[in-house]
């Protein structure tokens, strides 16, 4: 049975593990999420500054372009960490799935456990009864 448990502990620290790392990944995509949305601010405060100047309205096809490269890159980091998130959840699910595998077979190997070591009470009580009946 320690067999069971070891692999028991060692799929805990694996999927301890997964949490961790789909944790940091959902941090990461919260902080980008974050930027492109203060992105989308500052640009919608300028736009209102730029209609307040006139002078302000050149400098805003440069800031223009420069707010969608930014938004183009900030985008692309979170399709990539949408796609490393997803895999992450994959690993997590199978590892959930490895680990109930694990505890189901030690449950299965306690049950075959006592019901041997009922199977041998009942033979050894009967063997002393079988025995008392012999004496008597």
């Amino acid at each position: 049975m320690k067999w069971a448990q070891s692999l028991i502990r060692i799929s805990n620290f694996e999927v301890e593990e997964l949490q961790k790392r789909l944790a940091e990944i959902v941090e990461r995509r919260s902080n980008i999420e974050i930027k492109l949305a203060v992105l989308e601010a500052e640009a919608e405060s300028e736009l209102q500054q730029a209609q307040a100047t006139a002078d302000a309205g050149f400098y805003m096809a440069g800031f223009r372009e420069g707010v969608k490269i930014r938004r183009a890159a900030l985008n692309a980091q979170l399709a990539v960490i949408g796609t490393e998130e997803e895999g992450a959840r994959d690993a997590l699910s199978e590892a959930f799935e490895a680990l109930k595998k694990y505890e189901h077979v030690a449950e299965s190997a306690k049950v075959v456990a006592r019901k041997e070591e009922a199977r041998r009470e009942t033979a050894a009580l009967d063997e002393l009864g079988l025995r008392r009946a012999i004496r008597h």
